[in-house]
């Protein structure tokens, strides 16, 4: 383990996730790491009782190291970057409010950066053989902007538009100061972590889809959105 790496964070963005948010909370409580734990739980304007379960959360889990911060709604990067200035580990972890994620791949992800292989990982949901997707254009979708990602910045990604997204603290300007406040702050992230000259590891994870009638997000806009911004950013300075 790299002697200097002794906490990680985890972000958890959440508009509207009464239905989850306490789940998720304890997923990402129960997980055994070696390192001590931060949970920071931006609640991104949320009109539900979002507020109200990750305080009652906070309250009978006193030892949890919980924080939440409360922001008017702006979209899943806008809070992101809220709740990563507000981080103190030297391992960064972003984390869905919904369940389509496990913690449980915590320690897979995080253990190529404390043996020191990578400053960044991605936990791809194609790398694991039996996952399912919500539906066939959102496997296309996120196969078309892998594929872009690739051709763009010559990679060899199977996975951008994963949620499991993990950065060593060094990584830390470039996730506060992306522009994108929405999901292109994802594909922002990724061309300019690849143009610094980072190498993105990928590790398999679960994947358990919800559908939008159950309260999925992302819409195809949002995949036009990140194609646009994986081009903007192969020549833009920053």
């Amino acid at each position: 383990m790299g002697s200097n790496i002794k906490k990680v964070s985890i972000i958890i963005p959440a508009y509207n996730e009464e239905k989850t948010i306490q789940k998720i909370l304890k997923k990402v409580l129960d997980v055994e790491l070696p390192l001590e734990k931060e949970i920071i739980v931006v609640n991104d304007g949320s009109t539900d009782k979002t507020k109200e379960i990750v305080e009652e959360f906070k309250k009978n889990h006193p030892n949890g190291n919980i924080k939440l911060l409360n922001k008017k709604n702006g979209g899943k990067g806008s809070a992101l970057k809220v709740g990563i200035k507000h981080s103190t580990g030297d391992i960064i972890i972003i984390q869905d409010a919904d369940l389509e994620y496990d913690p449980n791949d915590y320690p897979k992800l995080i253990k190529p950066i404390l043996e020191g292989k990578a400053k960044v990982v991605y936990g791809s949901r194609l790398r694991k053989i039996g996952n399912k997707f919500s539906h066939l254009s959102f496997l296309i979708g996120g196969l078309g902007i892998t594929l872009i990602t690739n051709l763009l910045y010559f990679t060899f990604l199977t996975d951008e538009p994963t949620c499991y997204k993990v950065f060593h603290k060094e990584l830390k300007d470039i996730l506060i100061n992306a522009e994108g406040n929405k999901f292109d702050w994802e594909p922002e992230v990724t061309a300019k972590i690849l143009r610094r000259g980072y190498k993105i590891y990928e590790v398999p994870i679960s994947y358990y889809p919800r559908t939008l009638k159950e309260g999925k997000k992302i819409r195809w806009r949002d995949g036009v959105d990140a194609i646009l911004t994986l081009l903007k950013w192969r020549f833009k300075k920053f």
